[in-house]
């Protein structure tokens, strides 16, 4: 697999409109060269989570009706990718399973503020900036494997999950003022990017 190569400015670039306070280092390339077969695996099952998360907010807030829209959309599209994650493990001989997950997910969770409705501004933001790092990565991924049908896949996933990371934002300030809502994100990504940097030894999309 060639190196990251990216130019610097658009991974700022990247960064800034996906609301991210940090870059991921070449530690996670690394167990993408080492450990490739382990992070497509858990990339179905991120997916899987994605629309869990879905449907959790949907049942949670099933008065909102615009919420509920977004959030049906949200789980058609991520099973969509579950599944075509699926398909491209067959493809290649891996076989799907159950893995121990990573800390990523577990450590932003437990972020949320308990009480409403700073919860469902924190739980749409956590939702939103784990998309934002999906998206990230799948760029960093496009830009490092030296397999341009796994390239091409992972660019095609680009869009639909930067607008989740836009639409999770935009709901969230249905419970919050403007300001608010951009305040708490900035503190939320900024404890995403310590996460993020403590990394994980198991080789995962977040870790």
């Amino acid at each position: 697999m060639a190196r990251f190569s990216t130019p610097v400015s658009l991974r700022n670039s990247a960064r800034s409109m996906l609301n991210l306070q940090s870059t991921s280092s070449s530690r996670w390339l690394d167990q993408v060269d080492s450990s490739l077969e382990e992070i497509l695996i858990d990339h179905a099952h991120c997916e899987h989570k994605a629309a869990a998360t879905a449907m959790s907010l949907m049942g949670g807030y099933i008065e909102n009706q615009e919420l509920c829209r977004e959030m049906t959309l949200i789980v058609e599209e991520e099973l969509e990718h579950f599944h075509l994650v699926i398909q491209l493990l067959k493809k290649r001989g891996i076989a799907f399973q159950r893995q121990q997950p990573g800390n990523y997910g577990k450590s932003l969770k437990a972020l949320v503020r308990p009480n409403e409705p700073q919860r469902v501004v924190d739980r749409l933001l956590v939702a939103g900036i784990i998309e934002a790092r999906s998206c990230e990565r799948f760029n960093l991924l496009a830009e490092h494997v030296q397999d341009a049908e796994l390239a091409e896949f992972y660019r095609s996933l680009f869009e639909s999950e930067a607008r989740h990371h836009t639409t999770y934002v935009r709901l969230a300030k249905q419970f919050a003022d403007d300001a608010t809502v951009k305040q708490r994100l900035r503190e939320l990504a900024s404890q995403e990017a310590e996460i993020i940097a403590q990394g994980s030894p198991l080789p995962r999309m977040h870790s």
